[in-house]
C-alpha cells in the first residue's frame, strides 16, 4: 500500500515538472487600423472577422481594431505597417497603387462591367494573386471589402466629361486617379479625406468623387448638393497584414486567418448592399440631394487611353487581361 502511494506520489511530481518546464500560453495580439467609424460596414465586418480569428484559433490569435485614424491616417499607417511597427491596416486599392503597382489595375476606369463582374474578380485567381503581389514588400493582403462605384458629386450636373472643364476635383494620392480626371477634363486636386467637407464648404475644390456613402455618413451632401451617377471606378478597401506579423503564425493559423478574413468580405457583401441603398434614400430625402442619371459612354470614350495604356504596362497587363476575360 505504502509502495502505490510513493508511486503515485512521484508521477505526480513528474507531471508538475513537466507541466512547469512548457512554455507559458500567451495569444497573438494583432493591432489593426483604419479610418473609418465604428458604425461604417467595413468596421462592423473586420469585427466579424476578427471575432471568426479568435473563434477558430481559440483564442491563439485575436485582433484589436483601432477605427477613425487613431493610429494616424491611412498612408501614415500603411508605412508603419510596411516597416513592421503596425500589423495590419484597411487600406483601399487607389492608394495602394503608390505601395504596390497590382492594385493600380482596380483603378482604371470602368474596368468592371457590373457588381457581378466585380465579386468574379475579387474572388477569383486575379484577385488572390494581386493580394499576394507585395510580400516581399513587407505586406502582403488578406481580403477586399466592397467599396462600391465612385460618382462624381458637386452643386453642378456633371453628364458628361465637358461638364468638368475648369473643375478642380478631390480625388485620392493615386496616379491613376489624377489622371483619369486630367482625361476627362476637371483639374484632379489629391487632398485627405478628412479635409473633403471644408475643402467643399469653402471653394478649395468644386466637387470629389466617391460612392453614396460619402454624402451621408461624412455629410458631404451639406455641402454638394448633386451626385451625378457616373459609376467611373469600382475600388475595393483591401485588408492587409505586414509580413513580419503574418510570419508569427503558425501555417494552420494562416490558413484560419485567410478563412475569417473570406468570409467576412462575404458578410461586408450585404451590410454594403443595404448600406448603399439607406445611404442614396437619407441623401435624397433628407439633405435634399439631386441624384442625376448619366450617359456612361462618352466618359468610358474619354478614359479608354488609360485601359489601352495598362495593357502595355508589364506591371498590370496580366492583371487587367484576367479582369477582362472575367467580363465575357
Amino acid at each position: 500500500m505504502f509502495g502505490n502511494k510513493t508511486a503515485v506520489a512521484t508521477l505526480i511530481s513528474c507531471a508538475i515538472a513537466a507541466t512547469a518546464a512548457l512554455p507559458a500560453y500567451a495569444a497573438t495580439t494583432f493591432k489593426l487600423s483604419h479610418n473609418q467609424d465604428r458604425n461604417h460596414p467595413v468596421h462592423k465586418s473586420m469585427k466579424y472577422m476578427a471575432d471568426e480569428v479568435k473563434k477558430l484559433t481559440n483564442g491563439e490569435v485575436k485582433i484589436r481594431i483601432y477605427p477613425n485614424g487613431q493610429l494616424g491616417t491611412q498612408r501614415e499607417s500603411m508605412e508603419l505597417m510596411q516597416n513592421g511597427a503596425l500589423d495590419m491596416v484597411k487600406s483601399n486599392a487607389s492608394e495602394m497603387e503608390s505601395f504596390e503597382p497590382a492594385y493600380g489595375a482596380f483603378n482604371i476606369p470602368y474596368i468592371f462591367h457590373d457588381r457581378d463582374h466585380y465579386y468574379r474578380s475579387m474572388e477569383g485567381e486575379v484577385g488572390q494573386k494581386i493580394l499576394k503581389a507585395s510580400e516581399d514588400k513587407g505586406f502582403i493582403g488578406l481580403t477586399y471589402y466592397d467599396g462600391g462605384s465612385r460618382s462624381f458629386y458637386a452643386n453642378k450636373e456633371i453628364k458628361s466629361p465637358a461638364d468638368l472643364a475648369g473643375m478642380k476635383i478631390r480625388v485620392q494620392p493615386s496616379p491613376t486617379a489624377v489622371n483619369m480626371i486630367k482625361l476627362m477634363g476637371g483639374s484632379p486636386t489629391p487632398l485627405a479625406y478628412g479635409e473633403l467637407y471644408t475643402a467643399l464648404q469653402q471653394g478649395v475644390v468644386d466637387g470629389a468623387e466617391n460612392n453614396p456613402t460619402a454624402l451621408t455618413n461624412s455629410r458631404h451632401g451639406e455641402v454638394a448638393k448633386i451626385y451625378s451617377m457616373d459609376e467611373h471606378t469600382m475600388i475595393p478597401d483591401v485588408l492587409l497584414i505586414s509580413t513580419t506579423s503574418w510570419n508569427k503564425l503558425t501555417d494552420e493559423q494562416k490558413d484560419l486567418v485567410k478563412q475569417a478574413a473570406d468570409d467576412s468580405m462575404a458578410y461586408h457583401k450585404e451590410l454594403w448592399t443595404k448600406m448603399i441603398d439607406e445611404a442614396m434614400d437619407k441623401a435624397k430625402s433628407s439633405m435634399d440631394v439631386k441624384v442625376v442619371s448619366v450617359d456612361k459612354q462618352a466618359f468610358i470614350d474619354a478614359v479608354k487611353p488609360m485601359h489601352d495604356e495598362a495593357l502595355k504596362n508589364p506591371a498590370i497587363k496580366d492583371y487587367v487581361q484576367g479582369i477582362d476575360a472575367l467580363a465575357k
